[in-house]
């Protein structure tokens, strides 16, 4: 098995986040807002998206290297049970469902005779005999077949998990939000068992321009999207928290320093500062080669890097929100109890200060999520963001900007990082206006 560098640290994320919870579960100020949200249809449908895509991302993120391959390839294990999406490419573009490539080319006949037409696929609808007539009936079948299937599966794993969760507590299967978890849980698992069965004998989203799979690349993008939207994250939470709250709470010089470090940092424009330190990581690799012979591990180091520097760059708008709220609290008449009684500073800030400002982090982490996710497009669309060879969203539409200038146009590659892309910040924007109407102390949870 091999650990990068991303690797660690999104199980270490994982770990911090089960400590949490294990830690606040009791917590009235946290559980009042958390039944908030498990009460929200909106919320669970919006959260079952995001722990989807983050089932594919964990998937993605054990790698290992196979037992029986001699090339040195480091896969994951979303790679290994995707093997044939991986290695059944093609010559160039194809359709989605196509049984023939895109464009016209010269075709040598077994007789020795040419023709001007489109080749057939090397794998995708191979099993036609005569791809114009047999094709979509063929895609129609294999979809039912696939959804049936899916249906079936799905039916009999929430079947047991009804008849086990049942037995402790009726309400949790039978509550209006339940009903739309369980609606969630079916549609997702049936229509991705679905895809997955179409997706061995078809290209569902075709293929790009050297052949390979544009479903395949929609799919390993979930991982990059979701390590730029967590670990950036977890970078940028230490230095917001600790920052904001020394500055609020201890303000003269303190308060000073810390405000003319974030002020200055964001005097320097964000784009300018990303790009020359991915530079000097290129450079960095490029005369360290020896520590570097993987191109996966190149790609792992500078997807790090790109987020340690989102990280560094974003932590100011948090800061401030922190340093705000603590310049309110330490005014507060139990912390000035406090301090009366002898309290040492420490325990007034860990006791007092930072549980009550934890429901600004808990709305600022996930609403920055989504826009970190963005923010990864963007910077691959001006090629300062991840690695080329890394599989992303924005390397997708990097590469779509050529073919939607060519003739006939090739829509496939946007339209599948833009429907991915898609569902992932609405999920994340949606789960973060429940968070935020949940945390906020000025709405009443009554109802």
């Amino acid at each position: 098995m091999i650990v990068l560098w991303t690797d660690a640290l999104i199980f270490m994320l994982i770990l911090i986040m089960l400590a949490l919870t294990f830690y606040l579960r009791e917590k009235d100020h946290i559980k009042r807002p958390l039944q908030t949200i498990v009460a929200s249809k909106i919320g669970m449908a919006s959260l079952v998206i995001l722990l989807f895509f983050v089932l594919i991302g964990l998937l993605d993120s054990i790698h290992f290297k196979p037992a029986n391959d001699k090339s040195n390839e480091i896969i994951s294990l979303l790679d290994y049970w995707a093997t044939p999406l991986r290695e059944h490419g093609e010559k160039t573009y194809s359709a989605p469902f196509a049984a023939t490539l895109y464009s016209k080319e010269m075709i040598i006949l077994t007789d020795g005779s040419t023709l001007w037409g489109y080749p057939r696929l090397q794998f995708g609808g191979i099993h036609l005999t005569d791809p114009e007539t047999q094709r979509i009936p063929d895609i129609l079948q294999k979809a039912f077949y696939g959804l049936a299937q899916g249906v079936g599966l799905t039916g009999i794993l929430i079947f047991l998990i009804r008849l086990l969760l049942v037995k402790r507590n009726k309400c949790l299967m039978l509550s209006p939000t339940a009903k739309t978890v369980w609606m969630m849980v079916f549609f997702f698992v049936s229509m991705t068992y679905a895809l997955i069965y179409l997706s061995a004998y078809y290209h569902v989203l075709g293929t790009d321009k050297v052949g390979e799979d544009v479903f395949y690349q929609a799919v390993k993008s979930i991982r990059t999207g979701l390590v730029i939207g967590t670990l950036t994250t977890l970078i940028m939470l230490p230095m917001s928290i600790v920052f904001g709250i020394l500055a609020g709470f201890f303000r003269g010089w303190v308060d000073d320093v810390i405000q003319y470090i974030y002020t200055t940092l964001n005097s320097i424009p964000g784009v300018l500062l990303i790009a020359a330190s991915i530079l000097m990581v290129q450079v960095y690799m490029a005369n360290h080669e020896q520590d570097f012979t993987s191109v996966v591990v190149r790609a792992d180091m500078r997807l790090l890097f790109l987020c340690m520097i989102l990280g560094v760059t974003s932590w100011t708008g948090l800061c401030r929100l922190l340093r705000a709220e603590t310049l309110k609290l330490r005014e507060m008449e139990y912390v000035q109890a406090a301090q009366a009684l002898g309290v040492t500073q420490v325990m007034i800030l860990v006791r007092h200060i930072l549980p009550n400002v934890m429901h600004i982090v808990l709305i600022s982490v996930v609403l920055d999520f989504s826009s970190l996710v963005l923010a990864e497009a963007v910077l691959s669309y001006i090629n300062i963001g991840v690695d080329p060879t890394t599989y992303s969203w924005g390397n997708m539409i990097n590469g779509a900007r050529l073919e939607m200038a060519r003739e006939p146009i090739v829509w496939w590659s946007l339209t599948a990082a833009f429907v991915f892309m898609f569902a992932l910040v609405l999920a994340a924007n949606l789960f973060a206006d429940v968070v935020q109407d949940a945390f906020d102390p000025r709405r009443g949870h009554s109802g």
